[in-house]
């Protein structure tokens, strides 16, 4: 069997078909040399180009964008973007039709693979891009947001960081920041502060007006269009209930709670000078001669 293999083998024809397929491989590679040249020239170029628009991106177009993270990656996004586009020309270039077919058809079958993986990690990376854009939250804003309260101190792609009173840091996610209504106390250098007190029913409520009034507008200077305004708001268990409201610089928590001690001891300084009473809350006893019997109890010795 093996013999007669042997004989059937023509080993000259095998080398002419060897010879020939080789010569015909050189000759697609010599007429498709021009089409390599340029395909690599220009997939050279947009690599190049990919750089210099991730430069011109993060230092011009986001210059006025705080956070580093977000300038790092929108320009590494457009330079990948940019790349691929010029890696997809070159193969274009070299008439590889199928293969461009292939590999966009599997990166598009990868790409939804990932996006339904990391579900969660997407809207807070685009939620991230939302906020690096918004006016309304910055680095060192004092906000409240789902039940928290602090200061600012990072924006990144996943999530707010904020440093409460206690010293103690929250990180939210960027989606719960975008999805729910969140306070900004910085967002203004102006705050409106309340006060709520009572004094006692002898007081002449005219007179405690004027001189609560007074008292406020001494140490807080109010701008034009901006007024202290008082109003009596109930008849309480044992005061006549008000509230003083007045505007003063106030960006954050702290200097809030500032205000509103200050404006406290100055109305109780300006009380104690006049005499005004704010009074404790009374509980009064009546005790009628129809309401109220004495009984006597005698005792007898035995």
């Amino acid at each position: 069997m093996i013999s007669l293999l042997i004989k059937n083998f023509d080993l000259s024809k095998a080398f002419e078909k060897v010879v020939e397929k080789m010569y015909g491989w050189g000759e697609a590679i010599i007429l498709k040399l021009p089409n390599f040249i340029l395909a690599i020239i220009v997939f050279i170029l947009f690599w190049y180009a990919a750089k210099y628009v991730s430069t011109f991106i993060k230092n011009v177009v986001l210059k006025k964008v705080s956070q580093e993270s977000i300038k790092v990656i929108l320009g590494r996004t457009s330079s990948i973007i940019i790349s691929l586009i010029g890696f997809f020309t070159a193969l274009a270039i070299l008439d590889l039709d199928q293969v461009l077919t292939s590999v966009l058809a599997g990166a598009g079958v990868v790409g939804l693979a990932i996006g339904l993986a990391l579900q969660g990690t997407l809207h807070n990376t685009f939620s991230g891009f939302i906020l690096s854009f918004l006016p309304n939250i910055q680095i060192g804003d004092w906000i409240v947001s789902n039940g928290h309260e602090g200061q600012v101190i990072d924006i990144n792609l996943r999530s707010v960081t904020i440093k409460e009173a206690d010293n103690n840091l929250v990180a939210i996610p960027n989606s719960k920041i975008i999805d729910a209504p969140f306070k900004n106390y910085s967002a203004t250098k102006r705050s409106r502060i309340t006060i709520s007190c009572g004094v006692g029913y002898e007081s002449n409520l005219e007179d405690v007006k004027k001189i609560t009034t007074q008292a406020i507008a001494g140490i807080f200077k109010q701008k034009p269009q901006e007024e202290i305004e008082f109003f009596y708001t109930a008849f309480g268990d044992s005061s006549i209930n008000y509230i003083i409201r007045f505007w003063t610089n106030a960006a954050n928590k702290k200097e809030i709670l500032e205000a509103q001690s200050n404006a406290i001891m100055a109305i109780k300084a300006a009380y104690n000078t006049h005499a005004i009473n704010i009074p404790f809350p009374i509980r009064t006893l009546d005790f009628g001669k129809n309401k109220f019997q004495s009984e006597t109890i005698s005792i007898q010795k035995l």
